[in-house]
């Protein structure tokens, strides 16, 4: 089975293109645990909240691989957890960082700022998008991650898509 992610800064498309990825190849994609767990939060979330984030993202992924159908769509994974825990905190939990250096994906759609940010309440970053894309090509490259960039307006990042994921699934 192929497992994807797709990562990127925030309001770049991610979920949008995981739900019509999962469409198109009659598959299921894992949602981003993060918004679930900060939803029930009755508090604001705080950084050892980010490990509890990580093990549930892990075991949604986990539940989704059973069922899907020769390919999973991840909406984020630890990485992005990596990223947004050394941003906001200056430091990542070693939980976090040793299951990243564990763990595969096939390929992983990182999806650029060109398309306008759009407001939701647990987005934090509306002007540093372009900073953090640089972050995360290069957090991907110093894990040697193979990526795609993703660019372009929903109907191309989708086409885009496809294609990449055609020719991977065609070398099964």
């Amino acid at each position: 089975m192929l497992k994807i992610v797709l990562i990127g800064p925030e309001s770049t498309g991610k979920t949008t293109l995981a739900k019509q990825l999962s469409e198109h190849y009659q598959t299921c994609w894992v949602k981003e645990y993060a918004r679930t767990y900060i939803d029930k939060l009755d508090r604001p979330y705080i950084q050892s909240d980010l490990k509890l984030i990580a093990q549930g993202q892990l075991l949604a992924e986990a539940k989704k691989e059973k069922k899907a159908n020769k390919v999973l769509f991840c909406d984020t994974d630890l990485i992005v957890i990596e990223i947004w825990s050394k941003v906001k905190y200056n430091s990542c939990d070693n939980w976090i960082l040793e299951q990243i250096q564990q763990r595969h994906y096939d390929l992983y759609l990182l999806c650029g700022t060109d398309i306008p940010w759009e407001y939701d309440e647990q987005r934090e970053n509306p002007n540093d998008r372009d900073k953090l894309f640089h972050i995360y090509e290069a957090t991907l490259m110093g894990y040697q991650k193979k990526y795609t960039k993703i660019i372009g307006n929903k109907a191309f990042r989708f086409e885009t898509a496809v294609k990449i994921v055609d020719k991977l699934l065609s070398k099964m």
